[in-house]
């Protein structure tokens, strides 16, 4: 560790730039299954995808991997890219959306401070849709530390939920 003090409490992780095969196929997938809007195209080769009118929040892009083929087990890279959905119902949405594409898990899991769900992209990014409980509901210890944990999600639990009329 080091003298420095902290980073900023009010940073955050802006947007992610993913690296694809197949532009149209991304979309599709990002736009169509997920419900991303396209904000813009940047020529043939890019696009960028965001919600509520935010400019981006995902980039999407086939300037060094048009055609080409996810990275070999075992080597490095971006194990997923996190999803945050502002309610329990707007998940259960994004859960509903994805099996109705047909589009499997790879697994789901109550962590204690979020519920997430986890699956692949068409170019087998890994995939992770979640939402944050309350800090107040957060697991602590007696001293107060947090204590996250891996359990199964009740996933017809969440199916349950029905997002707000609008």
């Amino acid at each position: 560790m080091t003298d420095r003090p902290p980073i900023d409490p009010g940073v955050t992780i802006g947007h992610v730039h993913l690296k694809v095969a197949d532009l149209d196929r991304a979309l599709g997938f990002y736009c169509g299954v997920l419900g991303f809007d396209l904000v813009m195209r940047y020529g043939p080769g890019a696009a960028f995808v965001s919600a509520g009118g935010y400019h981006h929040r995902i980039g999407l892009n086939t300037w060094e991997s048009e055609g080409g083929q996810p990275p070999a087990p075992g080597t490095t890279g971006l194990f997923h890219l996190a999803i945050l959905y502002p309610t329990r119902p707007a998940l259960a949405d994004a859960l509903r959306r994805v099996q109705a594409a047909g589009i499997a898990l790879d697994g789901a899991a109550d962590h204690g401070v979020s519920e997430a769900l986890y699956l692949r992209d068409p170019d087998h990014n890994g995939v992770e849709l979640y939402w944050d409980r309350p800090r107040e509901l957060w697991p602590r210890d007696r001293d107060g530390h947090l204590t996250m944990y891996t359990r199964a999600l009740d996933v017809g639990g969440l199916l349950s939920e029905r997002a707000p009329s609008t």
